[in-house]
């Protein structure tokens, strides 16, 4: 089909730029290429791994293409109008953990879906963002982000940034602990309106400004010096990262629930992670400032 090839060669020099990218920053470490197939040939895609670097202590850039004759009930239980059809999904999606705490961690997903039924009409849609997690916060990281954001979805209307934004801090809250994984960013999803053309625009759009919106604010926090204090406040703030990646996740979920390949799929979780029994935060720390400031949805721009 040919919508899918232009999407599927979109994504692949995707990939290639944002590990270039990134990998130009890591004075040890590159990307490592996993190209894997599944063996019932409903799923192929190429791996991209950093791990142990001078800057990234775990990354990844995945890109993959799946189908199947049934979507799975992640999918389906908001829209149960695709039961039945058979689907194929292709898309990009990364997870940058960096080493020093002073550099956030990252996660950006850009993909497209197919279902399609005998004698109907397909149905089609995109959907990604990317979205920050910091562990200390900067008034002047979180506004060239969202700006950042914000320049990304200027051509595609003057709504487009604040509702993308509002559902991207709706949508990465834990609800179990009652706070926001991060400070936000983009997050859409069953975008169709406008045609094609239209909307694989915005895709790239959103995929072309990710590096300009991490890169700039990972080079200057990239020498911030720290302590142990500092290293494991991260760790423990990793905990909520992966709580939220294991129990409210919908793309984990449907890459679980399809029979996607679990070893990239869970390649977004953090190396080193720490749950702490009644973790203590320090009263007018800047510990305590990312929970009590930076994690409340606002504003920034």
């Amino acid at each position: 089909m040919q919508m899918i090839e232009q999407i599927k060669k979109y994504l692949l020099a995707l990939q290639v730029d944002i590990c270039n990218e990134c990998g130009k920053l890591d004075s040890i470490s590159n990307f490592d290429t996993d190209i894997w197939k599944r063996e019932d040939g409903r799923g192929s895609g190429i791996t991209r791994v950093i791990s142990d670097g001078s800057l990234f202590e775990k990354g990844g850039v995945n890109y993959s293409i799946i189908s199947g004759d049934k979507m799975p009930k992640s999918a389906t239980a908001l829209r149960p109008e695709l039961e039945g059809r058979k689907y194929t999904a292709l898309g990009i999606s990364l997870v940058l953990h960096p080493d020093n705490p002073y550099i956030p961690t990252t996660h950006a997903n850009v993909r497209f879906f197919i279902a399609e039924e005998k004698g109907k009409e397909p149905i089609w849609w995109f959907g990604g963002g990317f979205d920050l997690t910091p562990y200390y916060g900067f008034d002047e990281d979180a506004i060239h982000w969202h700006q950042t954001a914000k320049n990304a979805c200027i051509p595609f209307g003057d709504k487009t940034y604040h509702n993308y934004k509002k559902w991207c801090d709706d949508y990465f809250y834990l609800s179990h602990r009652d706070e926001q994984r991060g400070i936000g960013g983009l997050f859409f999803d069953d975008l169709n309106e406008g045609g094609f053309d239209k909307c694989f625009g915005f895709l790239q759009s959103v995929g072309n400004h990710f590096t300009k919106a991490y890169l700039p604010i990972v080079e200057k926090r990239m020498n911030t010096p720290y302590s142990s204090k500092e290293k494991e406040f991260q760790l423990y703030r990793r905990g909520r990262y992966v709580e939220f990646n294991l129990i409210q996740d919908r793309g984990t979920l449907f890459g679980l629930q399809s029979g996607g390949r679990t070893e990239s799929i869970l390649m977004s979780l953090p190396p080193i992670v720490k749950w702490t029994y009644q973790y203590n935060i320090e009263s007018n720390s800047e510990e305590e400032k990312l929970t009590n400031y930076f994690l409340k949805p606002k504003d920034w721009i």
